[in-house]
């Protein structure tokens, strides 16, 4: 299961949502972000997710790949579907004891394509697209304004980046310490919840000593490289706003505006 999790991984390619800005593409996914939440209607809500969808093929990112970010969550999507379901004012149907309601299924459908779509729209843009030096630069630049209140941006930037890469790293040493439990003799799927969870701390032990030396190592690799924050640091690559990104801001400002509009039409049309 922990291979399925993809995120922090960055995919290498020449697609038209790789080679977008990291700043705008951090704005843009702020964007449909918001127009996700703002989608009130179902008809709304499907073009929310068919641009999803195009998003997606634009970037060349694989299918499987989408789908393997989203099967951690798989339990919390089917929870709150279910949770929903079974409440609300008009009724659907019954099955024995359990009754289903139209209006539990439509706010189920709702919670299920927000959270596909807000979990796929930001894997795809800050993620799989953009490599961490790239946006670890796109996080800086966009909160710069806020170094004039002695806020410590490059610091939290890199922080954040750091975080996000060493997800996959993190991952894989779990799966590593699994594997080693289980040919010693270890069971992590048999008993109750309790147990489980018990079996579970000869992993996260190994795997917190191994975090901390990681971190160490890292400090020191940067250290050795004389790296340094603050006044005097330059980039190797300057970041530039293109044609390409205007015109992706465009659409995106378009797409804002047809959410706000659309269900105000369909409701007059109504």
């Amino acid at each position: 299961m922990l291979n399925d999790v993809t995120l922090g991984q960055y995919f290498p390619g020449e697609s038209a949502i790789h080679k977008l800005d990291p700043r705008m593409k951090i704005i843009i996914t702020i964007i449909y972000i918001t127009a996700i939440f703002m989608a009130k209607n179902i008809y709304v809500l499907s073009g929310v997710f068919a641009v999803n969808i195009v998003i997606i093929a634009l970037s060349g990112i694989p299918f499987i790949i989408i789908l393997k970010a989203l099967k951690p969550l798989a339990f919390i999507i089917a929870f709150t579907f279910i949770i929903n379901i079974f409440s609300g004012e008009i009724p659907l149907f019954e099955i024995g004891f359990m009754r289903i309601y139209l209006d539990g299924l439509v706010n189920a459908v709702f919670v299920v394509v927000r959270i596909a779509g807000l979990v796929s729209a930001t894997s795809v843009f800050i993620s799989y697209t953009t490599s961490p030096a790239m946006l670890t630069d796109a996080i800086e630049r966009l909160l710069s304004p806020l170094k004039k209140i002695k806020v410590p941006v490059h610091e939290f930037a890199m922080m954040m980046t750091l975080a996000l890469r060493f997800i996959p790293t993190l991952i894989e040493e779990t799966e590593k310490i699994i594997n080693a439990q289980k040919a010693r003799g270890a069971d992590f799927y048999s008993g109750n919840i309790l147990k489980r969870a018990k079996a579970l701390i000869p992993v996260l032990i190994p795997l917190i000593v191994s975090a901390f030396r990681r971190a160490d190592e890292l400090a020191t690799s940067m250290e050795c490289r004389c790296y340094r924050v603050g006044e005097g640091r330059t980039k190797m690559k300057s970041l530039k706003y293109s044609a390409g990104d205007f015109a992706a801001l465009g659409l995106a400002a378009a797409f804002i505006t047809a959410i706000i509009i659309l269900p105000e039409i369909i409701g007059g049309i109504g």
